[in-house]
C-alpha cells in the first residue's frame, strides 16, 4: 500500500517526552523543517499560514496606535553598534558579521541584524528636527540573525522572523505611556487570538534588555511547566537617542533629546501556542490564527450526491469567511480523522449519505473531541458559534491549567521542589544581584516578572526584608 494510505505515524507520547513530542508534531504536520546551514529552519506553508495570520491580526491593532510599517536594511555597519555600549555588549556573542562581499574584504564589517535598535535610531536621526515630527513609530516585519548554541524550530534558531516596532517621543512619560500600551495590546491580542494567558510585568534589571530603562514582559507557561517568555517591550528612555543623536527643536525653543522604545514578537508564538494547547493526538490550533478553522470529511464518498453535497457545504463556508478544506482523497475517513486531529484543525465535519437525508451534519471539535449533530441548512451560523466556544473555551482551559501551577515559596527548598514539578513559583526577592543568581544557579531557574502588588516578608534565598516578589521558573 502506498505510504500516503497509511495511518500517520505515532508520535511521541506528551507525558512522557515532551520534547520529543515538540519536535515529531512540527515536522509530521509540516509545520517546519530543518534548513540546510545548522540553527536555521524552512518554514513551510502550513506553518506560514499561522505567521500571516499573526501579522494579520497585529497589523490591524498596531494601526490604531499610530504605528506605521517601514523596512529597514538587514546589514549594519559594526561602528554603529559601538555608539551603545551595553547594547553591543549584550549582543556581541549571537552577533554574525559579514567580512567581504564581491570577492573582497570589507572596509568595515557589517553585522547581520540581530535587532535594529542601531540602524532604526541613525534614520530617526534625519528623520526628527522638530517636536512636530513626534510622536515617530514605525515597525517592520523582518528576520533578524542571532547565532545560537542550542536551537530548537520556533522556539530558539538561529536565523527567526518577527516583528520590532520602535518609537520617538517627546517626553519620557509619553514614552513610558506608550511601552505599557503596548505591552497592554500584546496580552489582549495572545489572549483575544492564540487563546494563551499570559502574566505581564517588569523584568529583573538582571533579565533587562541591552540598553533599556526597563523590560516589560509576558510570559506564558507551557504545559510542561516551564516559561516562554513570548513578547517584550522596552523603555529605553534616552540611552540610544543620545548614542545616535535623536534630537529636535522643542516648543519653547532649544535642542532636546527624544525618549525611545522598542517592542516586539517573534515566530517563537508558533511554538507557545504548540506547547500550550497541544496534547496526546498532536496540535489543537485556536480558531483565530488556525491555517484551517474546518475540514469537511466526506463519509462514503463513492456514493451519489455525498461529495456534491461536500462541495456546496465548503463554498457556503468560505464565502462567509470560513478557512475551509474538504478532504476528498482516497485515504479512509479514519485516517483522515487521525490526520486533521494531529494537524490541529479546530472543527471537522462529517457528512454522509444518511447525514444528508436527515438535513444533518456531524460536527467534531478537536479541542475537547466532542461530538454533535447540527443542521445543515444553518450551518454558517452553527460552524461559527462553534468556533467562538472552542476560542473561548481554550483560554479558559489554559487559563485554569497554568492558575493550578502557581505556587508560593518561603525558602530556596520551596522554590527547587516548585520547579521541578513544573509550576511557577512566586517568592520573597530583596533586591540583591547575589540571591538572584543563587536560585538560577541551584534551582535552574530564572526570574521571569516581578508580581506587581505583591508583598512577602523576607527573601527567599537570604531571609532578609523582602522588597519584591519575583515569578520564578524555568524556561524556554
Amino acid at each position: 500500500m502506498a505510504k500516503e494510505n497509511q495511518f500517520v505515524e505515532q508520535i511521541a507520547d506528551i507525558n512522557a517526552d515532551f520534547p520529543q513530542w515538540y519536535t515529531d508534531v512540527v515536522l509530521k504536520t509540516k509545520l517546519v523543517d530543518y534548513g540546510p546551514v545548522k540553527g536555521t529552519m524552512v518554514i513551510r506553508p502550513y506553518g506560514y499560514a499561522i505567521w500571516e495570520n499573526i501579522q494579520k491580526e497585529l497589523n490591524a491593532r498596531f494601526a490604531k496606535q499610530g504605528v506605521q510599517n517601514a523596512y529597514f536594511p538587514l546589514l549594519i555597519p559594526m561602528s554603529y553598534f559601538t555608539k551603545e555600549a551595553e547594547h553591543v555588549e549584550g549582543f556581541a556573542p549571537e552577533v554574525a558579521v559579514v567580512t567581504h562581499a564581491g570577492g573582497e574584504e570589507l572596509a568595515e564589517p557589517l553585522a547581520i541584524r540581530p535587532t535594529s535598535e542601531t540602524i532604526i535610531g541613525t534614520m530617526m536621526s534625519k528623520w526628527v528636527q522638530s517636536y512636530r515630527d513626534l510622536p515617530l513609530k514605525v515597525n517592520q516585519w523582518c528576520n533578524v540573525m542571532r547565532w545560537e548554541k542550542t536551537t530548537r524550530p520556533f522556539l530558539r534558531t538561529s536565523e527567526f522572523l518577527w516583528h520590532e516596532g520602535h518609537t520617538a517621543h517627546v517626553t519620557a512619560e509619553e514614552a513610558e505611556e506608550f511601552t505599557l500600551a503596548m505591552l497592554n495590546l500584546y496580552k489582549e491580542f495572545m489572549e483575544t487570538c492564540l487563546a494563551i494567558p499570559v502574566i505581564t510585568g517588569r523584568k529583573t534589571e538582571k533579565e533587562r534588555f541591552a540598553g533599556a530603562v526597563a523590560t516589560y514582559t509576558m510570559e506564558a507557561m507551557m504545559r510542561d511547566g516551564k516559561s516562554l517568555q513570548s513578547g517584550t517591550s522596552h523603555y529605553l528612555g534616552q540611552n540610544f537617542a543620545k548614542a545616535f543623536n535623536i534630537e529636535f527643536q522643542g516648543a519653547e525653543g532649544g535642542l532636546q533629546t527624544a525618549y525611545t522604545t522598542s517592542f516586539g514578537v517573534s515566530t517563537r508564538l508558533i511554538g507557545a501556542i504548540i506547547m500550550t494547547h497541544g496534547d496526546e493526538r498532536g496540535l489543537v490550533f485556536p480558531p483565530v490564527i488556525a491555517p484551517t478553522q474546518c475540514v469537511i470529511v466526506p463519509i462514503a464518498s463513492r456514493k451519489p450526491g455525498v461529495v456534491e453535497a461536500c462541495e456546496a457545504l465548503k463554498t457556503k463556508l468560505e464565502e462567509n469567511g470560513i478557512r475551509v478544506v474538504l478532504d476528498n482523497t482516497d485515504n479512509s475517513p479514519g485516517w483522515k480523522f487521525n490526520e486533521w486531529e494531529m494537524k490541529g484543525v479546530p472543527v471537522r465535519i462529517e457528512l454522509g449519505p444518511r447525514d444528508i437525508e436527515a438535513g444533518k451534519m456531524i460536527c467534531a471539535r478537536r479541542d475537547t473531541c466532542e461530538k454533535a449533530e447540527y443542521s445543515l441548512e444553518n450551518a454558517v451560523e452553527s460552524v461559527k458559534e462553534l468556533l467562538a466556544s472552542v476560542q473561548k473555551d481554550m483560554l479558559e482551559s489554559a487559563r485554569a491549567r497554568r492558575d493550578s501551577k502557581i505556587v508560593y515559596a518561603d525558602d530556596m527548598k520551596g522554590i527547587l521542589d516548585g520547579v521541578d514539578a513544573g509550576n511557577f513559583v512566586k517568592a520573597g526577592w530583596c533586591g540583591c544581584r547575589a540571591c538572584e543568581d543563587k536560585i538560577k544557579e541551584e534551582t535552574g531557574a530564572t526570574a521571569r516578572v516581578f508580581a506587581e502588588g505583591e508583598t512577602a516578608e523576607t527573601c527567599a534565598v537570604c531571609g532578609k526584608k523582602a522588597e519584591h516578589v519575583i515569578i520564578y521558573a524555568r524556561a524556554y
